[in-house]
């Protein structure tokens, strides 16, 4: 018996317990409406979700082709449209599509003072917000899509069609929620510990099965991309992994997954020095990447911070800032170290930023990475931050270079020009990107590749389109050729905006209540029936 039969004859057997008041109450129409709300809280989904991210990296430790992928999502709408568009392109499946909360977008995009750099700035409660959010419009997308199901099964019993109407009884039977895991960006925790399990808490709680952490410092926070990063010793960034571990478990998420991100590769400075308790500890090697001069007792000025080294005097490099500079070229052996420890200390899968996507590169740190932890998993953050054409143009410029071979029709520095792009180096290079997504799994096991905030540059540049066209000579065609005759021909189901909106399942609802009475929309009058 499937879930929906079941549930039609259990409002049956509560109707016929409630006797007359219950006359009008349709036990079907009830069980079609807990089918479309099938996750009932945030931490039904944050469950569901967790599962399934736990049974993907299982099925990755064993084919490395099944690496995942997502798209970084500032709207809920927007992270609807992108589930839709999968289930239309991918024979109705999700799997191994997830989505991304991007704390850059949050910032720039949905706080309250504005645009805002990627500094945690913004309101905390904004992240765990726009995680309800998206989830809101992803259980709404799958309520409409069975709500379509279910009056194409009315029409088929109408029709008394009973090979179409077992077809679409399967169909709903089956299918296939647009629910899937969010891998959510807490920066790096909003304040101390005790905040990050507050705000982990609320996320949660929203929906999230899956937490990104960052070792830098709260209250200095940077963009991974940008300069200026100021990385806390482990203690420190251990104590909030500890916290989302806690935070999981006191909500019964016991499988939540935790994203241990650091920014060693690009971060020169360190706000503290850590506690050493014996030689060769987690806080002497860490310690022991600063930038240090040996000094006699003479040479300490007013105020100087030194320590022992080795039975040594030294004295760390400090800025104006107060803040502690580490030697140049540290930052491999800092991520490696950084990462190895991150996984001692409960993280799941690992986050490394780099200055550039190069495999070599990736795969160099994780292969030391798994010297210690053979099954370390990467989530890798494929930036739009980096110039994606010219970096692999002149990675492929590089290496025909060393190849021998003539690169003197190429200049490298000027790659990026359009004249470029019939050329064989711009061939070579674009099938370096197209699978390297494929490669970084293969080669430094990378889990999760995401985009962190494509939908950002989507918009603007779809905006920008819309604009010089329908602004400029075009007129009414700039939109109608650039964007309605596109989604009439793609199929996107958006062209008819009211359904979306919900406004099919209002009048499904309206008929639930008030039977022959219900003043509905969708009637002849109805102009989304052009789209018919």
């Amino acid at each position: 018996m499937s879930t929906l039969q079941a549930d039609i004859q259990a409002v049956a057997a509560l109707k016929e317990q409630a006797g007359s008041s219950w006359d009008a109450i349709n036990p079907e129409s009830a069980a079609r409406m807990r089918a479309q709300n099938k996750f009932k809280t945030g931490l039904d989904i944050a469950k569901y979700t967790a599962d399934i991210m736990r049974a993907d990296m299982a099925a990755f430790d064993k084919d490395k082709t099944k690496y995942t992928q997502s798209l970084g999502c500032w709207h809920g709408f927007i992270g609807q449209q992108k589930m839709i568009s999968i289930k239309k392109h991918f024979n109705g499946k999700t799997d191994r599509r997830y989505l991304y909360l991007s704390g850059w977008m949050v910032a720039a995009l949905r706080s309250s003072f504005g645009p805002l750099p990627d500094q945690s700035m913004h309101e905390k409660t904004v992240v765990a917000d726009l995680v309800r959010e998206l989830y809101t419009f992803l259980r709404q997308a799958d309520a409409r899509e069975l709500g379509g199901l279910f009056r194409a099964l009315d029409a088929a019993r109408e029709a008394g069609d009973t090979a179409e109407e077992a077809k679409i009884q399967d169909q709903i039977d089956n299918h296939v929620t647009h629910v899937v895991p969010i891998v959510a960006d807490i920066d790096a925790g909003f304040g101390n510990a005790e905040a990050t399990y507050l705000m982990a808490k609320q996320m949660i709680e929203a929906g999230a099965c899956c937490l990104q952490i960052e070792n830098q410092v709260a209250d200095e926070k940077q963009c991974g991309h940008q300069d200026g990063k100021v990385t806390v010793p482990h203690a420190d960034f251990h104590n909030k992994l500890r916290a989302l571990r806690y935070a999981f478990l006191e909500l019964g998420v016991d499988n939540g997954v935790i994203v241990a991100r650091t920014d060693s590769e690009g971060a020169g400075l360190t706000k503290e020095i850590a506690v050493v308790k014996e030689p060769g500890d987690q806080g002497d090697v860490y310690n022991s990447f600063l930038d240090v001069e040996e000094i006699d007792v003479a040479d300490m000025a007013e105020g100087d911070v030194c320590f022992n080294r080795n039975g040594k005097l030294v004295r760390p490099k400090r800025l104006p800032s107060g803040l502690y500079q580490f030697r140049e070229g540290t930052g491999h052996e800092r991520c490696v170290f950084d990462c190895i420890e991150a996984i001692n200390a409960g993280a799941d899968l690992l986050w490394i930023e780099t200055a550039v996507p190069t495999v070599h590169e990736i795969k160099g740190m994780m292969d030391e990475v798994r010297k210690v932890h053979p099954d370390a998993k990467l989530v890798y953050n494929n930036s739009p931050s980096f110039n994606w054409t010219l970096n692999f143009r002149q990675q492929t410029f590089d290496t025909w270079t060393a190849e021998g071979k003539d690169v003197s029709a190429y200049d490298r520095a000027n790659l990026m020009s359009a004249e470029y792009d019939e050329t064989e180096l711009a061939a070579v290079a674009d099938e370096r990107i197209k699978t390297f997504q494929a490669d970084t799994a293969r080669e430094a096991n990378v889990f999760h590749h995401l985009i962190t905030l494509p939908t950002y540059h989507t918009a603007a540049l779809s905006t920008d389109n819309l604009a010089k066209e329908y602004f400029g000579e075009q007129g009414m065609l700039g939109y109608v050729a650039g964007v309605q005759r596109k989604e009439i021909r793609q199929g996107i189901a958006c062209v008819k905006h009211q359904n979306m909106s919900g406004s099919d399942m209002g009048d499904d609802h309206k008929e639930y209540y008030a039977g022959e009475l219900a003043l509905k929309a969708g009637g002849a009058k109805n102009t989304s029936n052009q789209f018919n």
